[in-house]
């Protein structure tokens, strides 16, 4: 494993919309197993492909260190609202409140290719909904509601 270099705002490719997987091979695995180790070392709960320079339909999401890799993940319903404090990784020194779906159903592939369809709620709903936003281009600042004071203790995914 290794640490990927992080890209931040202003860098065009978290702009551009991610390509579908087709092949799960080693060099997805390998890149899987960096995303989670750099998502680690920068204390964030959620990381993108496009955050370290891949433009790959692939995120990795970590809230109770139990690392989720999820390809090709697509959110299929949204329901609920509530508004959380985020950050990003992509974007130090920036919080801001934003709107997010409570619920979301999600059918995504796993590193062995097989497919799953989950139900998610709360700090879950919120890291899944804001990574895949990485994939399509838009960044959490995009859809802040009201920007706050940068703190710890924000979401950063």
């Amino acid at each position: 494993m290794a640490l990927r270099n992080l890209r931040l705002e202003g860098d065009e490719i978290l702009r551009k919309k991610s390509r579908i997987i087709k092949n799960i091979n080693d060099r997805i695995k390998i890149l899987s197993e960096d995303m989670i180790e750099t998502m680690n070392e920068n204390d964030g709960i959620g990381l993108a492909a496009p955050q370290v320079g891949v433009l790959k339909r692939l995120i990795v999401v970590d809230i109770e260190e139990n690392p989720m890799v999820m390809i090709n993940p697509e959110i299929l319903e949204k329901s609920g609202e509530q508004i959380i404090n985020e950050g990003c990784l992509s974007v130090p020194n920036k919080n801001g409140d934003v709107k997010r779906p409570e619920q979301l159903k999600v059918i995504y592939t796993d590193l062995d290719g097989n497919s799953h369809t989950i139900k998610t709620e709360g700090l879950l709903s919120v890291v899944i909904s804001h990574e895949v936003d990485h994939l399509n281009g838009v960044l959490f600042i995009d859809k802040v509601i009201k920007e706050t004071e940068v703190k710890e203790g924000v979401v950063k995914s």
